[in-house]
């Protein structure tokens, strides 16, 4: 097992530990793997990211996720920054910094057990998951989430990364500096609605994305509000997914990323050409289109649902964690 030689040596003490095992979660396998785009491998093993406005850097140890929170910039941190340490975050309260991963990993969710199930039901399932064990799905900020995966749009994952860079470091808050690399809170709404957000992001090369990330920001900014947005965590699957879809750019893929991702849909089974392929030639599924119509995605989604249960999006997302590590 990996051994935290990594840690910043000056202040050992603000790494903390939560019990959590291998086969409950696999950092290398979640944070590159398309659901989100704010983390990187800052060193082997390590992940350094940004989530809930604060940076952090993550690994594992035997059956240990470990952590540690840098502080925001002001005149006392520039010091110990220098000196690799966290700074004022660091005097967050820990079981508050404990409480935001939990939540962040959905670690109340038991995934062994979960990964059992869908073997038992899908042969398939469990031949390919045996080799990709601790895929689980993150619970994100729905604002971060959707714009996130309007961007997602004909890119790839590495694009989609350094678009999202851009965006976070022209419209967030800056957060503080590490080994010389700024990184910047995830934008708010209201710094998408000004009259310059769409010029802006074309500037930053989001090309026809542009319209649909300032779109959707007014379009939540005078209707259903940020709070609007979060409330669909208590909605029915199929009227967030229905309030999603009213938003320029947002189809029922970006819907079901959305849905699953960040508003508890666990059932929401995001359909791309590629599940599509996969649904109709390893699993036989007959179909009555022979492209990815709105009724054949509707179809493929129930077949998945009906096969993996009421988490069928968690299993789907190994799949698509499975195919995308063979594609590299």
């Amino acid at each position: 097992p990996m051994k935290l030689r990594d840690a910043p040596s000056a202040c050992p003490s603000l790494w903390r530990c939560l019990p959590c095992p291998p086969a409950e979660l696999r950092l290398d396998l979640v944070l590159s793997s398309g659901q989100s785009f704010r983390w990187w491998e800052s060193s082997p093993g390590a992940w350094t990211g940004v989530l809930g406005g604060r940076v952090w850097t993550l690994r594992q140890d035997g059956d240990g996720l470990w952590y540690t929170v840098y502080g925001e910039e002001d005149e006392h941190d520039e010091e110990e920054e220098r000196d690799g340490c966290p700074g004022k975050a660091a005097k967050l309260d820990a079981a508050e910094t404990d409480r935001i991963l939990r939540d962040y990993f959905q670690l109340d969710v038991g995934l062994s057990a979960l990964y059992r199930a869908w073997g038992a039901a899908d042969p398939l399932f469990r031949k390919v998951a045996s080799d990709f064990p601790g895929v689980r799905v993150l619970r994100q900020d729905p604002v971060e989430c959707l714009f996130s995966f309007i961007c997602t749009s004909n890119n790839h994952i590495s694009r989609i990364t350094a678009m999202i860079e851009r965006f976070c470091q022209a419209f967030g808050r800056r957060l503080c500096c590490l080994d010389h690399r700024p990184f910047h809170a995830f934008p708010s709404l209201s710094a998408l609605t000004g009259a310059d957000a769409e010029a802006r992001l074309r500037a930053l090369g989001f090309g026809y994305r542009a319209k649909f990330v300032s779109g959707s920001a007014r379009a939540i900014a005078e209707g259903l509000g940020p709070e609007g947005l979060w409330q669909l965590r208590t909605a029915p699957y199929a009227e967030a997914r229905r309030v999603l879809c009213a938003l320029p750019g947002v189809g029922a893929k970006v819907a079901d990323c959305v849905c699953l991702l960040s508003l508890d849909k666990a059932e929401a089974v995001p359909v791309d050409t590629h599940v599509w392929h996969i649904a109709r030639q390893r699993y036989g599924v007959a179909l009555s289109r022979k492209s990815l119509t709105p009724r054949a995605y509707q179809e493929i989604g129930d077949f998945f649902r009906g096969l993996w249960g009421p988490h069928a999006g968690w299993a789907q997302a190994v799949l698509f964690c499975a195919n995308l590590r063979k594609g590299r």
